[in-house]
């Protein structure tokens, strides 16, 4: 295969370099797309299609997922698609010997396709590694802003199938059909990552005006034909997802700003004034066609209010509270979305604790990893699936098939509740460097209920424990605390308990 130009493929391996990176991450989450509205319930439409709330359930249960961010960036190592966008933001910013040079820059991105060519491209022993990590379902980007489709889509030549991409030719050539295949063997839950917005269609940014942003470039009230074009543009391609790549459990929409304009909630209304187009790009037409093929679809229309968002995502992030409503943070397992050859991997400690705050306030947790432009992951992230994996077939009765329950957290504590059976579960974060439970731990606010039994996961026998001033004491054995079953976090097992009386 062709090799990216050296400017392109690595980036300056410097301290400096790591701060910009975590930077732009940090605003990317923070833009006015994400802003913390996103975690607000009352804006929760339930859905009343008993197929979809069945298969929200289960989704719930899941509470760990894999999410991979792949496309023609990769070879570049950058921001994925964010460098076409022409705004002044630090995620927009370009590099290398097009960057002075808007248009050939665009020109030059486009011609990643004939070069792009993952050829150690092996979702089998990727679905395997998600699997022994403990994850239950996978989001994958069959296409991101720039346009570029990781499917075998008939709308465009812009694809990975296309005689124009080196790929083309490869018998793992439809990826997102190789991926779904693979990690559907492995009994995991398929989603559909599906940019709304498409920078490469000339019905969004159509060549005759500048393209000045993110948003459509011209007024899709004045061009009606030109929008109507883009709307079945997008519903062809989603239907292609749903019809020809087999069960499908979600449609994950990204690009928040298309969107019906009188949707725009309070806080994105100077926003919306700068550009007062409305970009409706139909969805109940899409919701019903999509539902038709995959009944029970789980649609999330994330960060659009309404029926069409079926659980809420924060990006980057851990939601502030517990919520009433399902939920999701999406998290970079590195700092960066897309592939960075030197990118720097969070500690299995550091996921653990991620995963423990995240359903302690009743989300499910998805890890992003990019694989590189070989079609490869970074060992890095394979070494953390493996640490993760280990404390999962220890502790996972704490986290699959649970639910919020109050207090939360309490101290050093994150407690979750079997959804069925009611046993508490309340886990142990240790601080760095700490090896060791301590003598005994106590709950302020619950008690256990007479002839309960209390235990350590992954040890055999029950632990002492007592009810005093309102709480729960329960005391650990030497031996038990320093020789733990497990690294990262512990988890006491409550067979029942009682409110604090």
């Amino acid at each position: 295969m062709k090799i990216p130009p050296a400017q392109f493929r690595e980036r300056p391996r410097t301290a400096a370099y790591g701060l910009i990176v975590v930077a732009i991450c940090l605003a990317i989450a923070l833009r006015p797309a994400s802003l913390r509205a996103q975690e607000h319930e009352e804006t929760y439409v339930p859905d009343s299609d008993p197929l979809v709330l069945q298969k929200l359930e289960a989704w719930q249960d899941a509470k760990l997922g894999l999410m991979m961010t792949w496309g023609l960036y990769s070879q570049w190592g950058i921001v994925e698609s964010w460098s076409l966008c022409a705004e002044d933001e630090d995620w927009c910013t370009r590099t290398g010997p097009f960057a002075a040079d808007y248009e050939g820059y665009k020109i030059a991105y486009r011609g990643l396709q004939r070069t792009f060519s993952p050829d150690r491209f092996d979702p089998a022993r990727w679905a395997s590694a998600a699997r022994e990590a403990g994850m239950k379902y996978l989001v994958f980007t069959t296409k991101h802003h720039d346009g570029f489709c990781m499917f075998d889509t008939r709308s465009t030549d812009y694809r990975v199938t296309s005689p124009n991409c080196a790929f083309h030719a490869h018998p793992r050539a439809d990826i997102t059909k190789e991926l779904f295949d693979a990690f559907r063997r492995e009994q995991f839950m398929i989603g559909a990552y599906y940019s709304k917005p498409d920078w490469s269609s000339p019905d969004y940014w159509w060549p005759y005006f500048p393209t000045p942003d993110r948003h459509v470039n011209y007024d899709p009230a004045r061009y009606r034909d030109r929008w109507g074009r883009f709307q079945d543009f997008t519903f062809g391609q989603i239907e292609e997802l749903m019809t020809r790549y087999g069960s499908v459990d979600l449609l994950w929409l990204d690009g928040a700003w298309v969107r019906p304009i009188g949707n725009m909630p309070p806080q994105y209304e100077a926003w919306a004034k700068k550009k007062n187009f409305d970009q409706d790009i139909d969805m109940p037409r899409i919701a019903t066609m999509a539902r038709k093929h995959q009944p029970g679809l789980i649609v999330v229309d994330r960060w659009v209010s309404g029926p069409f968002e079926n659980y809420l995502t924060p990006e980057q992030r851990v939601a502030e509270r517990p919520l009433a409503v399902p939920w999701e943070s999406c998290i970079t397992m590195a700092t960066s979305w897309s592939y960075v050859r030197t990118d720097t991997y969070k500690s299995v400690r550091e996921l653990v604790r991620l995963l423990a705050n995240v359903i302690s306030r009743g989300g499910n947790l998805l890890l992003n990893i990019g694989p590189s432009p070989e079609g490869e992951w970074a060992p890095d992230a394979y070494d953390r699936l493996r640490g993760l994996g280990a404390w999962m077939r220890v502790n996972g009765e704490a986290v699959y098939g649970t639910r919020a329950v109050a207090p939360h957290f309490e101290g050093k504590l994150r407690l979750t509740q079997k959804k069925s059976g009611g046993a508490v579960y309340a886990i142990y974060l240790p601080e760095d460097g700490e090896s060791a439970l301590p003598p005994s731990v106590r709950l302020s606010t619950l008690q256990a209920v007479e002839g309960a039994t209390v235990s350590l996961l992954g040890s055999t026998g029950a632990l002492q424990w007592r009810n005093e001033d309102g709480g729960l004491t329960i005391s650990i054995p030497d031996a038990l605390r320093m020789s733990p079953p497990c690294e990262h976090a512990w988890v006491l097992r409550i067979s029942a308990v009682k409110r604090r009386m």
